[in-house]
């Protein structure tokens, strides 16, 4: 078993292993003192995990409950998030109990957001079972939910006492899931391992996906931990989400996933950059090569001026200025600040 330590404000371990469901009650035992726990879930990730986990659970002492809300992005919402409050309320889930998040980015991030406000903050455990969820979002704190001004923009800072990231569980995803987590795994190759970029772009990775996941792992644990808060460093690994995060709210919640909405905002911002002079040139040929060699986009009809009016409520975003993430040579990022006539103008490259 993989075993990576996340030192922030919160100590924990990332587990990952092949068959780490059957075995998470003893896991989660030996973190939390509570025997109560509510295990949130979705309604497809239910009738493939839920009875194994709850299983696990209750072999190792806990008395559980479940809730279950429907797939997809658009139950990242504070419809959903009332309902689970709702729900742990009836259940008299208390202070000294806990969540588990069972499910892809969108459990994930809803149950962390709502055990950081459910009375106050409640401990709570991330058992992704997705690959996207595996590689970002189950670690580093972030959670949200998305309001009709854009995606993620009401959440907070929660760690995890635990991550569970039992890869099995990516034997059920279909192809087009599982290339929607491959835009995040290409984004870390992108910032930090030009090694790693390789690997993707020979389709070399499939055999060793454990070792994948654990460098990706280990790259976001290196940079969270030295800016647990998103005020400096951090910021990096949102490449590609400025752009892919107003694609999302253009197209729709849930009518183009996230990955894939990545993966277009980093080809693109590669591309102007690369126009702009700020980017080593070919690296935009290099990285569509890759999203291909991977079944990603990258490229969308999106107008300019759309673009522009949807990006500048990203959360990096000051006053009259906005900080986009680049890459001028594969494997090394970097922050820019623009003022917005500048940004305006960038987009003009695209």
């Amino acid at each position: 078993m993989i075993k990576i330590n996340v030192n922030n404000s919160l100590s924990y371990d990332i587990l990952i292993e092949n068959g780490l469901l059957e075995k998470c009650g003893e896991l989660v035992s030996s973190v939390v003192k509570s025997k109560k726990c509510a295990v949130i879930t979705d309604d497809i990730v239910d009738k493939l995990y839920s009875d194994i986990t709850v299983k696990s659970l209750e072999k190792s002492g806990f008395n559980v409950v479940k809730f279950v809300i429907p797939s997809g992005e658009t139950s990242k919402s504070h419809e959903q998030l009332i309902s689970i409050y709702n729900f742990l309320s009836e259940n008299d889930i208390t202070r000294t109990d806990f969540l588990v998040a069972l499910g892809g980015g969108v459990v994930g991030d809803l149950t962390g957001y709502c055990a950081a406000t459910y009375l106050r903050g409640i401990d709570y455990v991330q058992i992704p079972t997705t690959l996207l969820a595996q590689v970002d979002s189950s670690v580093g704190g972030k959670t949200a939910v998305n309001i009709d001004a854009g995606k993620n923009l009401v959440g907070c800072f929660k760690q995890p006492v635990l991550v569970i990231a039992d890869t099995d569980t990516l034997s059920t995803l279909s192809d087009d899931i599982f290339a929607d987590g491959m835009g995040e795994v290409v984004k870390y190759g992108m910032i930090r391992s030009g090694s790693l970029f390789d690997k993707l772009s020979n389709g070399n990775f499939r055999n060793n996906i454990n070792e994948i996941i654990a460098e990706c792992v280990s790259i976001k644990r290196d940079v969270v931990q030295n800016d647990e808060f998103d005020t400096g460093e951090r910021m990096i690994l949102n490449f590609g989400h400025t752009f892919g995060h107003a694609i999302e709210k253009y197209l729709g919640y849930g009518n183009i996933p996230h990955g894939k909405a990545v993966a277009i905002g980093m080809y693109m911002m590669t591309s102007a950059a690369e126009k702009k002079g700020s980017v080593q040139k070919g690296t935009s040929d290099k990285l569509k090569a890759c999203l291909e060699a991977n079944s990603l986009p990258f490229c969308n009809d999106i107008a300019t001026d759309k673009l522009y009016s949807l990006s500048i409520g990203d959360k990096k975003r000051t006053s009259d200025k906005i900080r986009i993430i680049i890459c001028p040579e594969i494997g090394k990022s970097q922050i820019v600040t623009m003022s917005l006539n500048e940004y305006k103008e960038f987009l003009e490259l695209i």
